[in-house]
């Protein structure tokens, strides 16, 4: 997690197209230190939840498809949650590595009881075999075996994510740097931690190291919000509804100078108010903000990290 933070930062502080505006920031820290916004992770609708294994094997089948809803402007992540839940409340071992690793394009559809081809199928597809044959071979084949092996640490369960998945590992090179967000290995460990309510499966000693998910809703809230600027250029391709290319300049910024500002925001917080809140708060937060804003416009990538 400090590579995350430390090479947002180094992405932040060079960045050509994106900018933070502190007033932004002091602005709303100002609005939310008296009653910082505090949204309910809600795990009784559209995710399937108990108290064992099953909802960790479910979430992180969950967070392994968890990516790229926008070609289609029918599907979002409500479609994949409670699609998966159904069709684990209707099979029990629908999530076992063995299955994992034999799922089609067209099955993994009628899992999910969607009509058509879904965004970057086949990438998808292909991670669903990627976690089957690596739950198998390292973990005895479950998702809950991975995270009693972190020893309660979201930082470590992350580590160990990105080591074993090539799938989660969300990395990028910016003018020569490497970057590192890990949008969908940290999302898995906030789940938990939602899920479970910080106990159990859920329980991490220092889940205050988890920082946002850099996505496509929350750069835009946050340049909805004041914190965040664009320059000319990549608000013209946004507002266009251009696609931005992945691992292009624009597209690293956009995430990372994100991150950045969100830890900036949750520092003056802490600050102003003496209060200390947890970068996943804020993100859901931020998240459930935005999906409230008719026609917020958020940039387009063809990724499978976010």
């Amino acid at each position: 997690m400090d590579e995350v933070r430390s090479s947002a930062a180094w992405v932040a502080s060079r960045s050509s197209h994106v900018f933070i505006d502190s007033s932004g920031i002091e602005k709303v820290v100002e609005d939310t230190k008296d009653s910082i916004p505090k949204v309910e992770w809600n795990f009784e609708g559209i995710h399937y939840s108990d108290d064992g294994p099953l909802t960790v094997q479910y979430l992180l089948v969950l967070d392994a498809l968890n990516f790229c809803f926008w070609p289609d402007k029918d599907l979002n992540y409500d479609d994949l949650a409670s699609g998966l839940k159904l069709a684990l409340e209707k099979d029990k071992s629908v999530f076992d590595a063995d299955r994992l690793q034999k799922y089609t394009g067209p099955e993994l559809r009628a899992l999910l009881n969607w009509p058509r081809p879904l965004p970057l199928e086949d990438e998808r597809v292909r991670l669903l075999h990627e976690v089957g044959y690596e739950l198998e071979r390292s973990f005895d084949g479950k998702a809950a075996n991975l995270v009693e092996s972190c020893g309660k640490s979201a930082s470590k369960l992350v580590r160990t994510i990105a080591q074993h998945f090539s799938g989660f590992r969300d990395h990028s090179v910016y003018k020569g740097h490497q970057i590192f967000l890990y949008k969908r290995a940290q999302i898995f460990a906030a789940d938990l931690y939602g899920a479970f309510k910080g106990r159990g499966y859920g329980e991490f000693h220092d889940v205050g190291a988890i920082t946002i998910f850099a996505d496509y809703i929350v750069p835009a809230v946050l340049r909805q919000l004041g914190v965040l600027r664009y320059s000319s250029l990549l608000a013209g391709l946004i507002e266009a509804e251009n696609e931005i290319k992945a691992g292009s300049e624009e597209e690293i910024e956009l995430r990372a100078c994100s991150v950045y500002a969100v830890e900036k925001m949750r520092e003056l917080i802490a600050e102003k108010s003496g209060k200390q809140v947890l970068s996943v708060d804020l993100d859901l937060w931020l998240w459930s903000y935005g999906i409230r804003i008719p026609g917020l416009q958020h940039h387009r990538t063809l990724s499978i990290y976010y």
